[in-house]
């Protein structure tokens, strides 16, 4: 299933709707946004056709001053964990070889999530670390809001979650919240 979502998601963001897929879930992140006020907004730096948040952030006069960071990844032992980030090109790259920054370790209140798959629930398909599963369970007062194209919707038939599957607060899509 990851599979096929994922070649699916790659012919969606090389396709005709693709911009104007990217521009609608940007104009339904802005608000959300802006109804949370996150102190602290924790992105990720896109990677296989995923929708870049970073882009969309930059675009967004709300998140001018606002305090950003990216997530590090850690193999041995696996780990993720937040590091404060300036806005501007990323200066390392984590053990999953996703650039990411070199700042502080910090907590954000609110973090974007990208998601392979998600359930109308808030469950969510991932490439299979579960790094972010890990992180959000150890941080439940965090607010999560995954990030995914419409398209990777999962019925409860094709998804069940296993227990160490965490939920998140919301999903958010091109078509708005879920």
């Amino acid at each position: 299933m990851r599979r096929r979502l994922l070649a699916e998601r790659a012919g969606f963001a090389s396709g005709a709707e693709a911009t104007i897929a990217n521009q609608a879930l940007a104009d339904h992140l802005r608000p959300v946004l802006a109804r949370l006020e996150p102190q602290t907004l924790g992105l990720y730096w896109a990677i296989r056709s995923e929708f870049n948040a970073v882009v969309a952030c930059a675009a967004d006069p709300a998140c001018a001053g606002l305090p950003l960071a990216l997530p590090f990844v850690r193999r041995e032992p696996r780990d993720m964990h937040y590091r404060r980030w300036n806005g501007k090109a990323p200066g390392a790259v984590d053990e999953a070889r996703i650039p990411t920054s070199d700042g502080e370790a910090i907590v954000p209140d609110v973090v974007l999530v990208p998601c392979v798959g998600f359930t109308a629930d808030g469950y969510r398909l991932g490439y299979g670390g579960g790094y972010f599963d890990r992180w959000i369970a150890a941080h439940p007062h965090v607010t999560t809001i995954g990030i995914a194209w419409s398209a990777a919707a999962l019925t409860p038939e094709q998804f069940q979650p296993a227990p160490h599957d965490m939920p998140l607060t919301l999903v958010l899509t091109e078509r708005g919240v879920v």
